[in-house]
């Protein structure tokens, strides 16, 4: 998709539906929005009960009549009503009142590279139905790239990594564009379920969702060589048990998952000239996304890769810290304008 630098700059909103997170950027005004992209549903009367962290915190904890639903995945809105009933409520009173100066005319919305035309669509049915007139389509590697501060607009080579949710966009950039970029199935998510199924397989534990959190801790590079002890539920019996956890056990059942990061690396740095993969050797990675702080994911990269890496300051809301630039002028694109000979 080709970026308008002037048509962004008449864009009231920016919008991030990501599968783990909502974020909203207003002209001017910065980021007003940055919740989970959940939302909790009474299935008896259809009404909703919460959004956002209200609505996460009941993952898991609900009776028969109250689901919670995710209306966003893969990068997808796959619930276009719900996501617009969700956005209205996230937004709520700050941006009527952020409002009163103009009308809403336009938004922005990130959507993954080489998305399906249908994934555009309900990107765009959904913003429109909550009033904006006008929706441009913005790629979230661009989008990624200029809120990590990286050159993208100069004639020299960019490699980013924005590891999400579901799934993690590798590409590198120059002159604005994407010269090469690959997609893969792989994000926080991934490595959450590989966690609970090394439980699963060889401790006979189920275990809740929010109980992965402690064995990220042993994904660090300092971590203790006791590991992390875990609560959950018994397959056999049902009941309550505890165990504990290694370091190695933990690194090698996330460590496969990951390799499809590097693969799609490697593949990327094939499809680019010679030229640009050399720009990259001094550059290295910018590692940017939701799910680029966890432990240990930067260092398997730089083994892997040999390459120099850098997280971005603000990993998780790079992408919509881009739209923003664009839409407040901070970006100036190169003019490469035809030469009259």
């Amino acid at each position: 998709m080709t970026i308008s630098i002037e048509a962004l700059r008449r864009c009231s909103i920016a919008v991030d539906l990501g599968a783990a997170r909502t974020r909203v950027y207003l002209r001017r005004t910065g980021l007003i929005v940055d919740e989970p992209t959940v939302a909790a549903v009474n299935t008896r009367t259809g009404g909703l009960i919460a959004v956002g962290t209200p609505a996460e915190r009941m993952t898991g904890r609900t009776p028969a009549h109250i689901r919670v639903v995710r209306p966003v995945s893969n990068g997808t809105v796959v619930d276009i009503a719900m996501a617009q009933r969700m956005l209205r409520l996230l937004l709520g009173n700050k941006l009527r009142r952020a409002w009163r100066r103009g009308p809403l005319v336009s938004a922005a919305v990130c959507v993954p590279h080489d998305a399906h035309p249908l994934t555009e669509r309900a990107a765009v049915e959904t913003l429109t139905g909550i009033g904006a007139r006008r929706v441009e389509l913005v790629d979230s590697l661009i989008a990624a790239a200029v809120g990590c501060g990286l050159p993208v607009e100069q004639p020299e080579a960019t490699l980013i990594v924005v590891c999400g949710a579901a799934t993690t966009q590798v590409a590198v950039l120059s002159l604005g564009s994407i010269v090469a970029a690959e997609r893969v199935p792989v994000g926080g998510d991934t490595v959450d379920h590989a966690l609970v199924q090394l439980l699963r397989n060889e401790h006979a534990l189920m275990l809740p969702s929010q109980a992965v959190r402690p064995l990220h801790l042993v994904l660090r590079d300092d971590a203790p060589a006791g590991g992390a002890e875990v609560h959950g539920r018994d397959v056999a019996t049902g009941l309550a048990r505890s165990v504990r956890i290694d370091v190695e056990g933990v690194r090698t059942a996330v460590r496969t998952p990951l390799t499809g990061v590097v693969d799609a690396i490697g593949t990327v740095l094939r499809r680019c000239p010679p030229d640009l993969v050399a720009d990259l050797a001094d550059r290295g990675i910018m590692l940017a996304g939701g799910s680029a702080v966890l432990p240990g994911f930067d260092t398997m990269l730089r083994e892997a890769t040999g390459m120099p890496l850098q997280i971005a300051d603000h990993p998780d809301v790079c992408a919509v810290e881009g739209l923003g630039a664009m839409l407040d002028g901070k970006v100036q694109p190169l003019v490469l304008d035809a030469m009259v000979s």
